[in-house]
């Protein structure tokens, strides 16, 4: 019987097999210090009009991601202070339920010859080689970004500047199962030929 890995050894497998899971059923461990260099390298190998490298990272790991968790919960309650316990709880887990939390963050900003829009197109596909390349080293990742990516208060506390956002949460780590593909539209309802 093939293992999930063993089904990504050729490129066209791995970007056909590719699908996000949630948060919650990606188990341990996470990627090894090396495997996370390795991630991260290829997420920064994206086109880059003009060398700008309008993206940074921030890593969450290990007890970073309650750290953090803390801020999304005093956002949510300073939002909602009639909140439950179990709802305060809920989002101070939302950085600890995979293994690795990866942000992506869009420094895009005006520029004399560099459209602003490449830029944030650029930090989409930095985003999107860190997915990939989690799913080429055995991983899942999901990339989401959920309330707490428009809160202020939230990316003032993560050590965001003024002028940037984020462009997704990239949650990573181990499928406890294999995944079930979802359904994809079909090509005739997407794509049409210009004559």
């Amino acid at each position: 019987m093939q293992t999930f890995t063993q089904t990504l050894s050729h490129p066209i497998e791995l970007l056909r097999t590719r699908r996000s899971l949630k948060p919650v059923e990606l188990a341990g461990p996470g990627p090894s210090p090396a495997e996370l260099d390795t991630l991260l390298t290829i997420a920064s190998r994206v086109p880059d009009h003009g060398k700008l490298t309008p993206w940074r990272f921030i890593v969450f790991e290990g007890e970073a991601r309650l750290k953090a968790g803390a801020a999304i919960a005093k956002a949510f309650v300073a939002k909602y202070p009639e909140s439950k316990p179990e709802q305060i709880d809920y989002e101070r887990q939302r950085l600890a339920r995979a293994p690795l939390v990866v942000a992506v963050v869009s420094r895009a900003a005006p520029h004399v010859k560099i459209p602003e829009w490449e830029q944030v197109l650029s930090s989409g596909a930095a985003a999107m080689s860190l997915v990939i390349a989690a799913h080429a080293l055995g991983f899942a990742a999901t990339w989401i970004t959920e309330w707490y990516a428009y809160d202020r208060s939230v990316l003032d506390a993560l050590g965001l500047a003024p002028s940037e956002k984020i462009t997704g949460f990239v949650h990573v780590g181990r499928p406890a199962q294999v995944p079930e593909d979802r359904p994809r539209p079909a090509l005739a309802d997407i794509v049409t030929r210009f004559r």
